[in-house]
């Protein structure tokens, strides 16, 4: 027991080690993982496209297929699965847990900027995303403004906030909410109309 031998004939000695030890236990405290098990959530990205007014078999003949045979040769997918309903296509695929998901995005991101021009033009253009099995939101940002109203700021965040913010590492979803959109109504005069052909 050589330990509590040296440590009763050198008491200073032994205060010392014990110190050394309490502070390098508290320096790997501060540096330990926030999580106790791997991070085992596959990355998953999805597709979203709208065509407002088609039926869903309309759907997925002119836009889910034809997306999904341009992604499905891209590298690492485990699975990909699709819906489409009235006016909607879904796309989820769900890559190998060894893919990182940034590459995998900007894959899918390349092949369907690719693809666009085969979609119909009353399609709007598909919106890929990044999506978390464990993604929940972390931060909420409210703008105000003393010059600008609620229009005007919610075009500032989608044109200036939104791209910022998504390519920020760890970002999964930008999203703007409680905001108004310009919109114009238009009634249109028949006879007026039918007079000028």
């Amino acid at each position: 027991m050589w330990i509590s031998d040296t440590a009763v004939r050198r008491p200073v000695f032994a205060v010392v080690i014990s110190l050394l030890l309490v502070a390098f236990g508290l320096v790997a405290f501060e540096r330990l993982a926030l999580r106790e098990y791997p991070d085992i959530d596959p990355p998953v990205v999805s597709v979203r496209t709208t065509y407002t007014g088609a039926s869903a078999e309309v759907v997925e003949a002119r836009v889910t297929q034809v997306i999904e045979e341009r992604i499905a040769g891209i590298e690492g997918i485990a699975t990909l699965s699709s819906s489409s309903m009235d006016g909607l296509s879904l796309i989820n695929i769900e890559f190998a847990l060894s893919r990182d998901i940034d590459s995998a995005a900007n894959d899918v991101r390349d092949r369907v900027s690719r693809v666009a021009a085969d979609l119909p033009e009353e399609a709007d253009p598909p919106e890929v995303q990044k999506t978390d099995a464990d993604e929940r939101v972390v931060m909420w940002l409210n703008l105000v403004s003393d010059r600008l109203d609620t229009l005007a700021l919610t075009d500032y965040a989608q044109r200036h906030l939104v791209d910022r913010f998504s390519v920020i590492d760890g970002v999964a979803r930008v999203r703007v909410s409680g905001g108004q959109e310009y919109a114009m109504r238009i009634w249109l005069d028949r006879k007026a109309l039918a007079a000028r052909g």
